[in-house]
């Protein structure tokens, strides 16, 4: 482990985050699935633009949305990161109890575990929280499921940021929290494809994979809200959100987007929430439209009006909910 911390040490300042040195690896993956998938579509004589998409179908400006938002994220994530590293080194350095040491492998099982349960919590509160699922539906607007759509990240990761506090205040180094969430990210890459089928069992059992991550994108109704894992689906299997893919899912928001511009996509479910802010007359009914789950509605305006699309992997009035 020494060897580990000494080598990662030695790296420079912008390599130290595993997210950028796998993004070659990212492109090379991305670019060999959408040239399989362009090769298929012209032997079987298809036209994924204007078909309802195949498994494992491109569509150019679908994917080149996918991409700006990836690369607009880094940006992003870099802010963010740098915002929390303030407050993480001040808990860890006057608040806890404890400080955990990077040369020992208990601390990273604290740090990579800890990210991942916490993951799981902030990622079921997404779909549940109107607020916050206005910072993650971006991801699920896409109507296809492949790599690129792993690279449809949001811009505001301050629901995670405030997700991983217990982690510090548990002595863990800030480098490490972030460090455990990155390599979230990068095994979360790879779960955003259908040319990948059934795993092993045990495999299956305890990681997500592609057909478990297949069902956290699927607007049916049978795989609205689960499938909430980042590396791990224990947690899902264990508090109840667990589902197992039972026929190809249909992609996308439970109300369809459409636009392909990158700011509309971040920003839409602001928009439409300060909208039923502005619109509602009484306090109660401003809170329930900001803290209320996706497609929520006082409950006289429900009795008189059909209830809008709802849910995604969260009652969304848009949609769907790595």
């Amino acid at each position: 482990m020494d060897g580990v911390v000494s080598l990662f040490g030695a790296l420079p300042q912008p390599l130290r985050d595993p997210v950028a040195l796998a993004i070659p690896f990212f492109l090379l993956l991305l670019v060999i699935e959408s040239a399989a998938a362009r090769v298929l579509e012209r032997r079987e004589g298809l036209n994924t633009d204007l078909e309802r998409p195949r498994p494992g179908a491109y569509r150019s400006a679908d994917a080149r949305a996918s991409i700006s938002m990836g690369l607009v994220s880094i940006g992003t994530m870099a802010i963010w990161k740098g915002l929390a590293l303030l407050g993480y080194a001040a808990l860890f350095a006057y608040v806890a109890p404890w400080q955990l040491s990077a040369d020992k492998w208990y601390t990273w099982v604290v740090a990579i575990v800890g990210v991942d349960v916490l993951f799981y919590a902030y990622h079921r509160t997404a779909h549940r929280v109107r607020l916050i699922w206005a910072t993650h539906q971006a991801h699920h607007s896409s109507e296809y499921f492949n790599f690129s759509t792993a690279l449809r990240q949001k811009w505001n990761n301050s629901g995670e940021i405030l997700m991983w506090l217990p982690l510090p205040l548990l002595g863990v180094p800030p480098w490490m929290v972030f460090f455990a969430f990155s390599l979230s990210l990068v095994y979360q890459f790879w779960i955003h494809t259908e040319r990948i089928g059934h795993l092993p069992r045990p495999f299956e059992f305890v990681f997500n994979t592609p057909s478990h991550h297949r069902v956290h994108h699927g607007r049916d109704e049978d795989y609205l809200d689960k499938n909430y894992g980042g590396i791990l689906i224990i947690w899902d299997r264990m508090f109840g959100t667990f589902q197992k893919e039972l026929q190809r899912p249909h992609y996308g928001l439970t109300k369809p987007v459409d636009t392909f511009n990158i700011w509309r996509l971040e920003t839409r479910e602001y928009a439409a929430i300060a909208r039923d802010v502005r619109q509602a007359s009484r306090w109660k009914d401003k809170l329930g439209f900001v803290l209320g789950p996706p497609g929520w509605r006082p409950r006289e305006a429900a009795v008189l009006t059909q209830p809008p699309e709802s849910l995604s992997g969260g009652l969304a009035e848009a949609g769907n909910g790595p």
